[in-house]
């Protein structure tokens, strides 16, 4: 009876320690959010949105930064998307089970823990310097699409095998091939999945530096690209900028470029969630 009380009061203490835990960090969470609200949201506006970077921070803006995030954005998707999304078919649908398949799952899920410092440095050596692409778009885009691939192809593969058996035999019963029962059938039931694990990928691509720095993104660009090969910077470079100078008014103008990006970082995956939560009802049939 002694050990059963023991252990029951452990179990009750564990459960308290892990609620004050999160609580801690909840509470960290909101000092620092609110720490950089009240610094920084009063010098958003329009001027800040559609200025180019200045010595003077009350001139700078973050038009090269969020435009630059939106063309590695769209180029990475342009690139990670169709391929993760086709691999993660063929693993799931053709891929025979053997000790072949096995290594390749085991890699891809290895991959997805590897830290994105690494793919900087194999971006480097293959895009930047092989390929001669400098530090240009494409060299980050290619960069960021190699460090999100993993998670796209893990959850295609995932979404894909929540689909029913049954919807199968039923397309295959009527005629249907497999390529045309995973078109028709299969791929439209897991496009919430799939869609959801795209969006939460780009979401961690949207917020990466070290990839970037390290194949040799700018800091500070005074113009807006125009084509791929252009040079470019991001949110989180010029973040990364303006928290390193020791003027406080450029900690402002880093406070108010934060939280554009986490903004868009929250609103990416608030529709993640979204995106799950309607898919989860509709496999539930």
């Amino acid at each position: 009876m002694s050990k059963l009380k023991t252990n029951r009061l452990i179990d009750s203490a564990f459960k308290y320690v892990g609620i004050a835990c999160t609580l801690f960090g909840l509470a960290m969470l909101g000092i620092f959010i609110g720490d950089i609200l009240i610094k920084g949201l009063m010098r958003i506006d329009w001027d800040f949105i559609t200025s180019l970077p200045s010595r003077k921070a009350s001139k700078a803006g973050i038009l090269t930064a969020w435009t630059g995030t939106a063309w590695i954005l769209g180029l990475t998707s342009i690139i990670a998307i169709p391929l993760g999304i086709s691999a993660g078919i063929y693993l799931e649908e053709y891929g025979k089970k053997s000790r072949l398949a096995s290594l390749i799952e085991v890699n891809i899920a290895n991959l997805a823990g590897i830290p994105s410092i690494i793919y900087g440095l194999l971006g480097l050596e293959i895009f930047v310097r092989v390929l001669n692409f400098g530090g240009s778009l494409i060299a980050g885009a290619l960069t960021l699409s190699l460090l999100i691939l993993p998670i796209i192809i893990v959850g295609t593969r995932e979404a894909i095998k929540a689909v029913p058996t049954s919807l199968r035999e039923a397309s295959y019963g009527l005629g249907a091939t497999k390529w045309q029962t995973i078109w028709h059938q299969v791929l439209p039931a897991a496009s919430g999945g799939i869609l959801t694990g795209i969006i939460l990928a780009l979401s961690r691509a949207i917020g990466e530096t070290a990839p970037l720095i390290v194949i040799g993104a700018l800091a500070y660009v005074p113009f807006v690209a125009h084509s791929p090969f252009d040079e470019f910077t991001v949110l989180p470079m010029q973040i990364f900028n303006w928290v390193s100078r020791p003027q406080h008014e450029f900690l402002v103008n880093g406070a108010a470029a934060i939280i554009i990006l986490l903004l868009i970082t929250f609103v990416m995956n608030g529709i993640a969630l979204y995106l799950r939560n309607k898919w989860q009802k509709k496999i539930k049939w």
